[in-house]
């Protein structure tokens, strides 16, 4: 008997769920995402490092044992699909399965077990993919993406929302590995001959970013983030200045990172390769002049959902969309937190506030998520919004802008002293972005106890600048929403701007 499931009311089907089995030349990997959308989200994801690439450097050929290993994980991920609903499944493959003699033979046992084709990726494809998952993950990015495998390294520009040609080398971390037979010196030695050819596109001050992708990159960007004690372990757009990494990178270059602090928090199979992944980062730093690494959790298997993408949806932006999702999902009234962005625009120009493009995003997507704790607590809504939005999946925002948003939000349901505010916060933003949060959280103060954070009401109420401070008007139909509580929150709002704050109710 087929049982009958309850249906999700926490989740956002329509086109999916959507499956990448991604068959790496270290991992093999099944990512379920919810749907097709600007921001996907996960809803399964599960790796086993089965080492397809080990040996073939040498012999050529897949040996036995990974091949069973992953073919043993391929046939678990069909069964997951099946129990999951899938309804579209995509199946990569990589530098491994393109390299190897018996690759061929392999990859038509995958298309057995699995029952889809297996796309073998090209290095210029793995390239592309690569570079528009950063396209996915981030706002508009500059730079070049290195995204570092088990078999190969491919470098790709990226501008905005295009990538440019990439370029394939030879030094995947388990590749270097084999091929400097664990020797970090003799690494060193083949990294700079395969990029010595390399010319480097030239990349204007302040655009010289990095954007690594892979697990390898992932593991040595955890250790450095681990080691500086960073507030956040949140891996997306965890930002190193480039001598800083250079000189980490250096000091992380030992053979299974013997005797480098905090080394346990690299899983155990991944610990002999970062030391690999460190030397060939620290040369693409170098050899770019970069100013700055940046860490991407997005990367081919993104690349491809977008890819698939329409125009308009490609160009929504990524931090709007994923609000808009949470305040569908979690909001008392979704439609009040399109109101409060319609509102806040008009009190930030009534009271003349210099907002960059970056921030007026970053206000907008904290009006879409300022209801998302109305179900805890009232005593801890304010928690509990601060801690689902700073560990958000969120792409498309620095962890400045992370904090920004968490702050905006918990100062609207815990008021307005700094010193409630999360320590850890406070580390992450600057102090125009703590004012311009101040400034919003108080606002969302004010439009809850308007609205009881409903929709209908904001819009009939208007905001007067005068010489004597900034007024809240209410039409004569809505006085009975007046009261001495609401007053209270206009006073507190004119304080936060430096003016007198009333409530008023029209002729």
């Amino acid at each position: 008997m087929t049982r009958q499931c309850t249906p999700a009311r926490g989740r956002l089907n329509g086109s999916g769920p959507v499956a990448v089995i991604d068959i790496g030349s270290n991992s093999v990997r099944l990512v379920v995402y919810e749907r097709k959308a600007r921001t996907p989200t996960i809803l399964f994801n599960e790796k086993v490092l089965a080492g397809l690439g080990r040996g073939v450097a040498a012999s050529g050929r897949l040996a036995d044992e990974p091949v069973a290993t992953a073919l043993s994980a391929i046939n678990r991920f069909r069964a997951l699909c099946g129990h999951i609903g899938v309804l579209e499944t995509h199946v990569i493959a990589t530098a491994a399965a393109r390299d190897a003699s018996n690759g061929p033979e392999f990859v038509r046992e995958v298309e057995r077990l699995i029952g889809a084709p297996v796309r073998i990726l090209d290095g210029s494809e793995e390239a592309y993919y690569s570079a528009l998952g950063v396209v996915a993950g981030f706002w508009q990015p500059r730079g070049i993406v290195g995204d570092m495998g088990g078999g190969s390294l491919e470098l790709v520009e990226v501008r905005s929302t295009e990538p440019l040609p990439g370029v394939t080398f030879p030094l995947g971390g388990l590749r270097l590995a084999e091929m400097a037979e664990g020797r970090v010196s003799k690494a060193q030695r083949i990294a700079d001959e395969a990029l010595s050819d390399y010319v480097w596109p030239e990349l204007d001050l302040g655009e010289r970013t990095f954007f690594a992708v892979g697990g390898t990159w992932r593991s040595l960007g955890r250790l450095h983030l681990v080691q500086k004690n960073y507030p956040l372990h949140v891996m997306h757009n965890y930002e190193i200045p480039a001598e800083e990494a250079i000189e980490f990178c250096k000091a992380i270059s030992r053979n299974d990172l013997e005797g480098v602090a905090c080394a346990d928090v690299v899983s155990k199979q991944r610990r002999p390769l970062v030391p690999f992944g460190a030397v060939v980062m620290e040369r693409l730093l170098r050899g770019m002049n970069a100013e700055r690494v940046v860490f991407s959790a997005t990367g081919v298997r993104e690349g491809l959902l977008h890819e698939n993408l329409t125009e308009e949806e490609k160009a929504l932006d990524p931090v709007i969309e994923a609000a808009r999702e949470l305040c569908l999902l979690r909001a008392r009234a979704p439609d009040h937190g399109q109101e409060l962005i319609e509102w806040s625009d008009a009190v930030f120009d009534v009271l003349d506030v210099e907002e960059t493009d970056q921030e007026n995003r970053l206000r907008h997507a904290a009006c879409l998520l300022a209801d998302i704790g109305w179900r805890a607590h009232p005593d801890y809504r304010g928690e509990q919004s601060l801690n689902i939005i700073s560990n958000a999946g969120f792409v498309g925002l620095d962890h400045a802008s992370r904090a920004y948003l968490a702050a905006a939000v918990f100062y609207r349901h815990q008021g307005l002293a700094e010193g409630a505010l999360s320590p850890v916060i406070r580390q992450l933003f600057t102090d125009r972005l703590r004012y311009r949060a101040k400034i919003l959280g108080a606002i969302l103060r004010v439009a809850s106890l308007f609205s009881a954070s409903m929709p209908g009401i904001l819009p009939k109420v208007k905001v007067r600048r005068s010489v004597e401070g900034i007024a809240f008007v209410l039409p004569a139909g809505l006085s009975a929403f007046d009261g001495e509580r609401l007053r209270k929150r206009a006073a507190q709002f004119g304080r936060i701007v430096g003016l007198e704050g009333t409530v008023k109710v029209a002729d």
